[in-house]
């Protein structure tokens, strides 16, 4: 490891410390100095942003990712004070007993100390990233990516000053240089670093999860399904498939295949009539392709080839997969699933326990868009990430998860024979 990069982690590492003696009161209002702060340096973040902006193809996936604009601004601040009026997770008490010897035992949540976050183009990550780490008592070390690389140092530079005003090391929180090396010395930081946690597509995830030698939460992609069950009811389908797939396509809870029961492909032109006034490209398999062929345009309904399915599109663009029953949608779930988000349109409640049971993914929906696989949404405040493994933490990460334990024994002159 490099002088510089050691001495960086050295630093966060040592001011994680002084973070174990803030109290929650203290780090509240720190949060709500950073959300004025951010509402008052809105048009610099804004013109700091468009010079990303301005580096990137409009026709980028990752374009949206990147945009900032000022309603989203205001949904950061407005998520940083969610996060300030969550009840700290640190000191929880786990577990307390009082064992045969007198030793009493308490099980209680601590941070993990330093957490390291490698993202792409997301510049509203830095600012949830730092919120809930700040809350859960850790410093963080971020390294995004170049595309975001204005954006980020704005940001950063935001939360830096304000920390410092309030006497708070503002090492707390270092945006580590735009260079692959300094990916490279984060994944080997282990003497500095206590978790290391990758957003972004399949390609980053894999490389970090290849290369770290710090343990890693995956927050994997999305490949999300949506199955239309032979008594799904068609309003709330239509609904439910727009929505998945149209909100936002760039996110990782968005729709990137439907599959429909055959029983019900004369409904498939209506469950997609919304996705032609988007202009979703259909690659729709043999079957679904017949039903679809004289309703939808021409020049957006393709024939699916094999890599259409389990492919996270991020685009205007889904795939179409026709089933002859609940065993066939949840087989081919469980092939091409990246275990995101999954979700079940019917009205038997049979079929939807069975889907629950059988379907293996984080978030398992029944007659609801996979839309909602997000911290903010389900409650959280913000999130780090979405969790598709299964040690530790899974789903949308808050908090909690970015807590672990330690054991305090109390004894009075006791020792072991």
């Amino acid at each position: 490891m490099d002088d510089y990069h050691q001495n960086t982690f050295q630093l966060v590492s040592e001011a994680s410390k002084s973070l174990n003696l803030l109290k929650e009161k203290e780090i509240n209002a720190i949060l709500e100095a950073i959300a004025k702060e951010t509402e008052s340096k809105m048009y610099y973040i804004l013109a700091e942003n468009q010079k990303d902006l301005q580096r990137m193809d409009t026709d980028n996936p990752k374009y949206d990712r990147l945009l900032l604009n000022e309603q989203r601004i205001a949904d950061i601040v407005k998520d940083i004070r969610n996060v300030a009026k969550l009840p700290s997770p640190v000191g929880k008490m786990l577990m307390q007993k009082t064992l045969p010897n007198g030793l009493n035992l308490s099980k209680v949540t601590v941070p993990f100390g330093v957490i390291g976050i490698i993202y792409e183009a997301r510049p509203n990550v830095s600012f949830d990233v730092f919120s809930l780490c700040l809350k859960s008592g850790n410093a963080c070390i971020l390294k995004g990516g170049s595309d975001a690389r204005f954006s980020n140092e704005a940001i950063i530079d935001i939360i830096r000053n304000v920390l410092d005003e309030n006497g708070v090391n503002p090492n707390i929180c270092t945006l580590l240089p735009n260079d692959r090396s300094a990916t490279e010395e984060l994944m080997n930081a282990r003497d500095y670093v206590d978790l290391i946690i990758p957003r972004g597509g399949k390609d980053l995830i894999n490389y970090v999860r290849e290369n770290s030698r710090i343990p890693v939460i995956e927050t994997g992609a999305g490949v999300c399904h949506t199955y239309f069950h032979r008594e799904g009811d068609t309003k709330k389908g239509k609904d439910i498939v727009a929505n998945a797939k149209t909100r936002k396509v760039s996110v990782c809870n968005s729709l990137d295949c439907l599959i429909i029961d055959r029983e019900r492909l004369d409904d498939l032109h209506y469950l997609c009539e919304d996705m032609e006034k988007k202009d979703v490209v259909i690659y729709a398999d043999k079957q679904a392709y017949e039903a679809l062929f004289s309703y939808y345009p021409y020049d957006l309904l393709k024939k699916a080839e094999e890599d259409s399915f389990g492919t996270e599109f991020l685009d205007y663009k889904m795939a179409v997969k026709t089933v002859s029953d609940i065993e066939e949608a949840i087989n081919h779930i469980s092939k091409y699933s990246s275990k995101h988000s999954e979700a079940i349109i019917s009205e038997n409640n049979e079929a939807i326990d069975l889907f629950e049971k059988m379907v293996d993914a984080a978030c398992i929906y029944a007659n609801a868009s996979t839309a909602f696989t997000d911290g903010a949404q389900f409650g959280l405040g913000a999130e780090i990430g979405i969790s598709t493994q299964k040690m530790h933490a899974r789903g949308p990460m808050a908090l909690e998860e970015l807590c672990t334990y330690k054991w305090l024994i109390k004894g009075d002159g006791q020792i072991r024979s």
